[in-house]
């Protein structure tokens, strides 16, 4: 009698169940973004519309949670810029939506919680992370090959003013600047064009450079 291996099929989750934790984690980004990491997980199952019990058992403590939230937030403006390319073939056009859509995500407000709250190589963080430089990377590589981008910025610098003007820290009054950022942030991609009109001191910031600042 010849044996056979018999495959068990891993259940896919359950159309409300994908609902529910997407609506977890939107919440989440939005009170983060308003009060902070440490408000309390019953304030953002009652935001979300969902009992306590549905947010631990998609998360199953606070760091699971905030890590969420903070990669969705880095897929999301990553997925935009790809989109961007995409649709227009245009690297600088990507590039703006990229940082546009950072502001939008407020990333800058949720980012830097990844510095006190969990391990920063957690491999979900680190692989978001990653996507993210090398999209941002690959974007300015094309747009100063093609003439459109100044030669003497790095992605640290785009990332440093990206993070600067697009949000203030998370906990404090995040919205009354709203009506400003995306005027700010298209100064600043409007002095990223080539040709440069002045001699920026210092050199281009890596990312490498960013993280040991």
């Amino acid at each position: 009698m010849t044996a056979t291996t018999v495959q068990k099929k891993v259940p896919r989750p359950r159309a409300d169940a994908l609902r529910n934790r997407e609506r977890i984690v939107t919440a989440a980004r939005e009170m983060f973004t308003e009060f902070g990491p440490d408000v309390p997980l019953d304030e953002i199952a009652r935001r979300a519309g969902v009992g306590n019990a549905t947010v631990y058992r998609n998360f199953p403590d606070r760091d699971a949670l905030v890590r969420e939230v903070v990669c969705s937030v880095m897929d999301r403006t990553t997925e935009a810029a790809e989109l961007a390319l995409m649709e227009t073939g245009d690297a600088f056009e990507a590039l703006e939506r990229f940082i546009h859509t950072s502001a939008d995500e407020r990333i800058s407000a949720l980012c830097p919680m990844i510095q006190s709250t969990f391990d920063q190589n957690h491999p979900d963080l680190e692989a978001a992370r990653v996507r993210c430089e090398e999209l941002v990377a690959e974007l300015m590589d094309r747009a100063r090959a093609a003439g459109q981008l100044r030669e003497d910025v790095g992605v640290g610098d785009l990332m440093v003013v990206v993070a600067q003007l697009s949000r203030p820290p998370a906990g404090t009054d995040c919205f009354s600047a709203d009506r400003f950022v995306h005027r700010h942030l298209q100064l600043f991609l409007d002095g990223l064009r080539a040709p440069a009109r002045s001699t920026l001191p210092g050199s281009a910031m890596t990312m490498e450079d960013l993280r040991q600042a």
